[in-house]
């Protein structure tokens, strides 16, 4: 299986089966995530050799504006889409391989878990898994040790607090926190 047509088929379904050809792909692609990861976060590099790397990770170019202070991890690295002006602090996860999506301007803090995929309940099929895209849009801030589960979309402008775990969308311009992480308060031009 090539690379666009496991793109395409994560866009498109929802379920991987165990030992099918998705199935497969996922240990190919997470094999060379680890390798590139390792390259990554072995040593230090200044930040135009950090873009280089991480583009080479999701396959695709990113913006100068980008930032990242590794050490970084991904389970698959090439279902990641990031726009221009994203930060990403140290020890971050990324379990990708249905799809991650980050807007512009978009800060995440230390140690925060985006997770795409669940196993199949029943116990016969548990290795099976279903995907579930993660969308950040733009201006958002996740805080540090904060878990995104599939599926989840967070609206413009919106903060997560440190330590949430997000299992619902979150609307525009809200702060959420806790585990399940709710709505606090709305942020207005008093905060501003």
């Amino acid at each position: 299986m090539k690379n666009e047509d496991f793109i395409k088929y994560m866009e498109n379904n929802t379920y991987v089966e165990t030992n099918s050809d998705v199935h497969k792909k996922f240990f190919e692609l997470s094999e060379r995530a680890r390798k590139i990861t390792a390259k990554l976060n072995c040593k230090y590099h200044k930040q135009e050799k950090i873009r280089k790397i991480f583009s080479k990770l999701i396959d695709k170019p990113i913006d100068k504006s980008f930032m990242m202070f590794p050490p970084f991890y991904a389970d698959c690295g090439i279902n990641i889409t990031i726009g221009k002006n994203v930060f990403i602090n140290a020890c971050c996860n990324f379990q990708d391989q249905g799809g991650i999506e980050i807007g512009d301007n978009v800060l995440i803090g230390h140690n925060v878990v985006i997770a795409t995929l669940n196993h199949d309940f029943n116990p016969d099929k548990r290795a099976s898994m279903f995907s579930k895209k993660v969308i950040i849009k733009s201006n958002v801030w996740i805080g540090s040790n904060s878990t995104i589960l599939p599926g989840i979309i967070i609206n413009e402008g919106a903060i997560i607090a440190a330590g949430s775990v997000v299992t619902k969308e979150v609307p525009k311009n809200a702060i959420v926190a806790g585990n399940p992480a709710k709505i606090i308060k709305y942020i207005n031009s008093a905060d501003c």
